[in-house]
């Protein structure tokens, strides 16, 4: 199987409000040996995707890698600027330092500040339309006017409906 097979870019679309990754959900299960409805959670599961999300968007945009997993932000843009991948689940998506988010973890107001500053911004990706995933490039200060606006939740965080409500207004 080549790398311009459905599983990786044929279908990719761009449109006025961003861009989307498609798959084949059955030959992503025949490659892995796995079912079809495993594919289906797996790719719907934020934490999961993500690795494979930032691979894409980065060939897609001709963007690089983070150095490393444990950087603070996951691609770097052609011109340096740093960009930061997150996934609109089921229970929606948030701005705040990924450290901040999670069992035992508590969200800092300084924490979103100092993320928010070193980035350039977010790219948003809808995963729960898999296997069609649309991503939307948003800049830091989109993400700053909708936090003063009183758009964003008290944690930075906003439901799926929410964002795509965002995002749709862009």
């Amino acid at each position: 199987m080549s790398e311009t097979t459905d599983i990786f870019e044929q279908n990719d679309m761009v449109s006025d409000r961003g861009m989307t990754l498609a798959w084949s959900i059955p030959d992503i299960a025949k490659a892995l040996k796995i079912e079809e409805k495993d594919v289906k959670e797996y790719f719907t599961d934020g934490r999961r995707v993500s690795f494979l999300l930032e691979r894409r968007i980065a060939k897609r945009l001709d963007w690089a890698l983070a150095e490393s997993e444990g950087a603070g932000y996951d691609l770097v843009d052609q011109n340096g600027r740093l960009w930061e991948v997150r996934s609109i689940t089921r229970g929606g998506v948030y701005f705040s330092p990924s450290k901040d988010v999670g069992s035992g973890r508590s969200y800092t107001e300084k924490g979103f500040q100092d993320k928010i500053k070193s980035l350039a911004g977010y790219v948003l990706c809808g995963i729960e339309s898999f296997p069609r995933i649309p991503f939307w490039i948003i800049p830091a200060t989109q993400v700053v006017e909708w936090k003063k606006a009183g758009l964003l939740g008290t944690q930075a965080r906003v439901s799926r409906t929410k964002a795509l409500e965002l995002l749709r207004k862009l």
